[in-house]
């Protein structure tokens, strides 16, 4: 088990909007490595690093050409591993983003698979055996080369679907191969290889992209955990510090299947967008939020991991709206105290430390559409694109938010109360509290439907903290039988405890020893 994990703070970067070091217009290593002092002085310790792999680019990155090369606008492969090197100098981790579901069709591997003769890579990827016949319940392609059948595809119609099997193969569909058979074997033996190269080269572990999806006609998850309990005997046996995180949304499945945390996804069942993204979010000081259905699924999937805990919840990333959409100012700050005082490591995408803006009416990139908004360059200061980048303004890969006031990294360094100062004081006051960090127990006290304040009790050994949080701009009591023994934090006023009533003022948060 990766150690490292309990007390990490991760930062997500989306590369070809951090920092473009060499003019182009479009981000690369060497602007990660000249920021990581920035981002350890937020008190980051880890990154994340959105897919860098060779892409054609027409889903960002997620449309894979080849695992183990890296995109020549970002750098050489040498580049990415004096990534890893300057990291860990800094005692910082990093993970790459695993896109093991699909590639690119421009990948060597589909340009076989395309092939009518029977080779290595026929069965790479799910085709069926006649041009006439789609996978059913998916997209697919056909009609692109001189194989008989049609090719299985996820999302976009370029990103042609890898082959593990299906975990109830139709026996009328004998192209439909169990987990076991040699195709889907094989496919996953050479991810296994992918991470083996990432992972020799200095690499500390992964973020896996829709790791819930590989295996099909798995309702229940079965045949897909089994997939990756057989990639964790692999890590075990070979790199037994490798730290594996899940973009699955379902913990008690993904930690099954071995990995160390699961990250929160912002569709399905979850309740996600009811905290930050919908009409009426819950941390908007109008108070008309309801946090009550996402503390139900939360507790449902804690219960269900023997109370681990290990759920991320990320303050957003390339697929959201900016949480800076619907939320400003100290409505932010509220949300950072939540983010940063559940269990699981927090992530936080690059530029939401300084209240990043959506950046409305651009025209998609890289297949990016409503996305596109989120992804615009990091604001590092006044000069020229923000700092982000000397290439004229035109040459930007994505065009920078036009506001005349746009936040900056510089500005904020030097507000002492900004919302970049709230949230290093919030990670100093988490990493000194075991109770806090991702492995600290934690018992809702107080989530009532369409009510406010929220209350939660984050517990470990030797200490019990009681956080309460009331985004709402009035104040507002629950009952609830305590004595505050300290204020560990407090933000827009101070809650009392009395007569086993807790009182807290609008708009304000604390977190106190118990």
């Amino acid at each position: 088990m990766s150690k490292w994990l309990d007390n990490a703070i991760f930062y997500e970067i989306y590369p070809q909007s951090f920092n473009d070091t060499n003019a182009d217009g479009i981000g690369d290593f060497h602007g990660i490595i000249e920021k990581l002092d920035y981002i350890k002085e937020l008190g980051c310790n880890a990154i994340w690093i959105n897919p860098c792999f060779l892409s054609p680019f027409g889903d960002a990155g997620y449309d894979v050409a080849d695992y183990c090369r890296v995109a020549p606008r970002y750098g050489t492969n040498e580049d990415l591993k004096q990534v890893f090197e300057e990291a860990h100098k800094r005692n910082m981790h990093v993970l790459l983003d695993l896109v093991p579901g699909h590639t690119s069709v421009e990948h060597s591997w589909f340009k076989e698979s395309m092939k009518a003769e029977k080779n290595e890579f026929t069965d790479r990827y799910i085709w069926t055996n006649s041009i006439w016949e789609s996978p059913e319940g998916m997209a697919s392609l056909r009609g692109i080369s001189d194989r008989d059948g049609s090719c299985a595809i996820n999302f976009f119609s370029h990103q042609p679907a890898l082959n593990y099997g299906f975990y109830q193969p139709d026996p009328e569909k004998p192209w439909q191969q169990s987990f076991d058979d040699k195709g889907p074997q094989a496919t996953l033996a050479a991810m296994e290889d992918v991470m083996r190269f990432w992972l020799n080269m200095g690499c500390d572990g992964f973020r896996v992209d829709m790791a819930g999806s590989l295996v099909k006609n798995d309702p229940e998850g079965k045949g897909t955990i089994r997939l990756w309990q057989q990639v964790r005997k692999f890590l075990d046996a070979e790199f037994p510090d490798a730290a594996m995180v899940s973009e699955w949304g379902e913990p008690d499945k993904s930690l099954l299947g071995g990995f160390h945390m699961d990250f929160l996804l912002h569709f399905g069942p979850s309740h996600y967008n009811d905290l930050f993204r919908c009409d009426e979010p819950f941390f908007s000081k109008r108070g008309k939020g309801d946090i009550s259905a996402f503390v139900e699924t939360y507790k449902k999937n804690y219960e269900k991991t023997a109370r681990k805990g290990l759920i991320c919840i990320p303050s957003g990333n390339h697929d959201m709206d900016r949480l800076s959409r619907r939320l400003q100012c100290d409505e932010l700050k509220i949300a950072f105290a939540f983010l940063l005082s559940m269990p699981g490591a927090p992530f936080i995408y690059y530029g939401d430390e300084i209240g990043m803006r959506y950046v409305e009416g651009l025209k998609s990139v890289e297949g990016g559409y409503n996305r596109t908004g989120s992804r615009s360059p990091m604001q590092w200061d006044d000069s020229t694109n923000a700092g982000f980048s000397t290439a004229p303004s035109n040459d930007l890969y994505i065009p920078m938010d036009p506001n005349k006031n746009r936040p900056t990294a510089k500005a904020s360094i030097e507000n002492p109360d900004s919302l970049y100062h709230e949230i290093k004081k919030l990670i100093q006051i988490r990493q000194s509290h075991e109770s806090l960090k991702s492995r600290g127990t934690i018992e809702f006290v107080y989530a009532k439907k369409d009510q406010y304040p929220l209350a939660y009790l984050r517990e470990s050994e030797n200490e019990k903290i009681l956080v309460v949080i009331n985004p709402s701009a009035q104040a507002q009591s629950f009952d609830y039988n305590c004595t505050f023994k300290e204020t560990i934090y407090s933000f827009g006023g101070e809650a009392n405890a009395e007569n086993q009533i807790v009182t807290i003022p609008g708009q304000s948060v604390g977190f106190y020893r118990i």
